[in-house]
């Protein structure tokens, strides 16, 4: 089949390498070149690498809903265009060029997680499976009829960033199977129940504040999600510390949220219910390490967090 690819980050370029193996990619569409790093340096999208190493001509448009970017869309005449974390919205018109439709991967089991963040809000949120989908798109924020759905069970210590990598490739393998039903013909659409609908909203640095008056699970789900990035993080003197890897402990549960009641060995907190153990950390500047080795090179002078 003729496939336009729509998207931009890492976890797109599974599912292009994927079908650029076995259809005719007409072309990929992904956000501009960005400035990152220190030197600010312009760097082309994950998926614009990867369509450079396919051989694949890239579009790079301000604005995708843009006539100019309607008319290159029309004159490459794809039967489908697949959509994965592009980054914008396609207006109706785009909706309707390809002759078997637009076809989007969506990181969660729809209509759970609607919007920019599914991965990091299914472990946040403590969920025991996440998955992905694909789905038909329409003017709606992911609301399509659900084309095929796979379910992943999140392991114990899943962080956000190892059930990106896992959906990454869980998604390719979904969207060869999707394109697979669509160039026969034989595949269902589902409807996604609209009442149990939730929404995902964008992940924010500030998120990242551990706030000791929740629960120690809360907090343990909190660090897993936002790592590795933007990170959770908390004070301890004063400095900023990155926290990457925490458990929960049993503590006395008398004690004021946000006291330190174990800085020798092992570095706990006491939270809203129970104590929350910080194994790995990163002073502001330093490297990340674990807590134990941490404490043997530091005195904590304050007992309070914060």
């Amino acid at each position: 089949m003729r496939v336009l690819f729509m998207g931009t980050p890492d976890f797109a370029v599974p599912a292009l390498n994927a079908i650029a193996k076995e259809h005719e990619v007409v072309g990929v569409i992904t956000q501009q070149d960005k400035p990152r790093g220190r030197g600010h340096k312009m760097s082309p999208t994950p998926v614009k690498e990867a369509a450079i190493e396919n051989n694949i001509e890239v579009y790079q448009p301000i604005k995708v809903k843009e006539q100019e970017s309607v008319k290159i869309i029309r004159e490459l005449n794809p039967d489908v265009i697949v959509v994965i974390a592009f980054g914008q919205i396609l207006s109706k018109e785009i909706l309707d060029i390809p002759r078997l439709g637009c076809i989007n991967v969506h990181a969660s089991l729809l209509p759970k997680y609607r919007g920019a963040a599914p991965i990091q809000w299914a472990v946040i949120n403590g969920d025991e499976y996440s998955g992905v989908d694909t789905m038909y798109m329409e003017e709606g924020l992911d609301t399509g009829d659900i084309i095929e759905s796979v379910k992943v069970k999140l392991d114990k210590d899943e962080t956000g960033g190892s059930l990106f990598d896992r959906l990454s490739l869980k998604g390719a393998e979904v969207i060869l199977s999707t394109l697979k039903k669509l160039e026969s013909g034989e595949f269902s659409r589902t409807k996604q129940d609209e009442s149990q609908a939730t929404y995902a909203g964008k992940i924010t640095k500030d998120m990242g504040l551990l706030d000791y008056n929740k629960s120690a699970s809360e907090l343990e789900c909190l660090i897993r999600g936002l790592n590795p990035w933007p990170a959770a993080f908390t004070f301890l003197d004063s400095k900023r510390v990155k926290v990457w890897k925490a458990s929960v402990v049993d503590i006395d549960k008398n004690v004021t949220p946000g006291t330190i009641v174990s800085k020798k060995k092992q570095l706990v907190i006491a939270t809203a219910d129970k104590g929350l153990s910080i194994d790995e950390l990163q002073v502001e500047g330093k490297k990340r390490m674990k807590a134990s080795d941490f404490l043997n090179g530091v005195k904590i002078v304050n007992d309070i967090v914060g």
